[in-house]
């Protein structure tokens, strides 16, 4: 069959064959099928949909697209996490060293950031010495040794996922369940993992908008992760404000920490302590969740997941004083209060517009090339629903660049709204989707 043929099949809402897609993404790939072809197919799927058949098919026809990372020799069972994207979405950080304090092997491979703030591999470059970079025989020999570690991704994984992306960013088809959904997914799975727990934010700060969307979404990467042997999990949150209180690159890495020691936002501790618990199940260490939770908090309690992040940390050349002295991660020059204009509840945040303002600062990337300032950032403490007063300070402005800082001061008032009368916040977690089905959870 002709390319242009299979881009008609699909056009009209026909079930694709494994081969079909595989001739036209490997085609790709390989130079053979024109981008213009491929277009024209990525908006025939963005208007017709794929069935879970076609969906398997085409995320394993892109994992195999390039090399695959073989994790056997780590033991136990592996158990990764990823998010859909957010603003201060600084779970990786803490979450990690807790669940491999648990016995848990953790073997996470995550991106940099493009967007208002660093990925969590520029944020934990904020710590002195960090390598992100590390041969695959290493990264085995780290987590076998130290039960976790967090590097940057291969650049030779999921080839196809690259290029499909570049195209899908050019032709208004980046918001296609199915191509999200595959995307992730080859990524994850090409990995290595055994095991993946998702988090899909939604709201006004996140990728998905619409709750519905953000179902439809986790849905089809649980199957997807299920079909392809790997036990799949996914849980959709709350993300119409920060998850923590601080957007940013060391001021993350700060309140990471701060987690791992008791403190910290309680919003961002609840979803850490709800993807750790179910990481623990997954990885046979729980029997249940609530078990799971049981044990993040002691493992907090004790010190032993502090002790694992700084055990971590050294295996990967960083300074493991860092966790006791904060003084040794990026101090941005200029550091100023934000003074709130409005008086009541606060019942709206514009979150997207917050990670947008330290994007402006300097904390995140426009083009994939530009450098991070990883010591600017905003700390903002405030959710919806708190009472705020006139005058009174909500918030930290961190900068470099004094007029930046200023103009940001200027804009922050904006970007919240407050009503005289108290507001209901929104649920944190709104579902968990397992192959089982999905549990409302508020």
């Amino acid at each position: 069959m002709s390319i242009v043929e299979i881009i008609e099949k699909k056009k009209y809402g026909k079930h694709l064959e494994d081969n079909e897609i595989k001739e036209i993404v490997m085609g790709y790939v390989e130079g053979i099928v024109p981008d213009y072809q491929v277009a024209a197919f990525l908006m025939a799927v963005w208007f017709r949909g794929m069935d879970d058949k076609e969906l398997s098919t085409l995320t394993d026809i892109m994992i195999h697209s390039g090399k695959t990372i073989d994790l056997s020799k780590i033991h136990g069972i592996k158990v990764d996490k990823h998010s859909s994207g957010g603003v201060a979405d600084t779970v990786t950080i803490p979450l990690v060293p807790i669940v491999a304090s648990l016995g848990v092997p953790v073997a996470k491979m995550s991106g940099r950031g493009l967007g208002h703030t660093g990925g969590t591999i520029d944020k934990l470059e904020s710590i002195p010495g960090f390598r992100v970079e590390v041969p695959t025989e290493e990264f085995i020999n780290i987590v076998n040794r130290v039960g976790g570690a967090i590097i940057s991704q291969s650049e030779e994984l999921v080839p196809a996922d690259k290029k499909i992306y570049a195209l899908r960013d050019v032709t208004g088809t980046v918001d296609s369940i199915p191509l999200i959904a595959s995307s992730i997914m080859s990524k994850k799975i090409a990995s290595g993992t055994d095991a993946i727990v998702l988090d899909v934010k939604v709201g006004n700060g996140a990728f998905m908008e619409d709750l519905g969307d953000a179902l439809k979404l986790a849905e089809a990467m649980v199957r997807i992760g299920n079909s392809l042997g790997r036990k799949t999990v996914a849980y959709i949150t709350d993300m119409n404000e920060p998850l923590g209180d601080a957007i940013g690159n060391s001021i993350e890495v700060e309140e990471g920490i701060n987690i791992l020691k008791g403190k910290g936002s309680k919003r961002l501790f609840e979803v850490i302590e709800t993807l750790g618990s179910e990481m623990l199940v997954l990885g046979g260490r729980a029997s249940d969740r609530e078990l799971g939770k049981s044990l993040i908090r002691e493992a907090i309690a004790s010190g032993k997941a502090l002790q694992k992040l700084a055990e971590i940390i050294e295996a990967q050349g960083g300074n493991k004083q860092v966790i006791n002295d904060f003084n040794l991660l990026p101090q941005a020059k200029f550091k100023k209060d934000i003074i709130s204009e409005k008086t009541g509840y606060i019942s709206r945040i514009d979150t997207k517009g917050i990670g947008r303002l330290a994007q402006f600062l300097g904390a995140g990337r426009e083009k994939k090339d530009d450098v991070i300032d990883l010591s600017c950032g905003i700390i903002f403490p405030k959710k919806l629903g708190d009472y705020i007063e006139k005058g009174q300070q909500i918030g930290t402005v961190l900068s470099n660049n004094e007029a930046k800082l200023e103009e940001a001061l200027n804009r922050f008032n904006s970007l919240i709204e407050v009503s005289d009368t108290p507001i209901e916040p929104p649920p944190l977690i709104y579902y968990r989707v397992s192959a089982e089905g999905v549990d409302k959870l508020f």
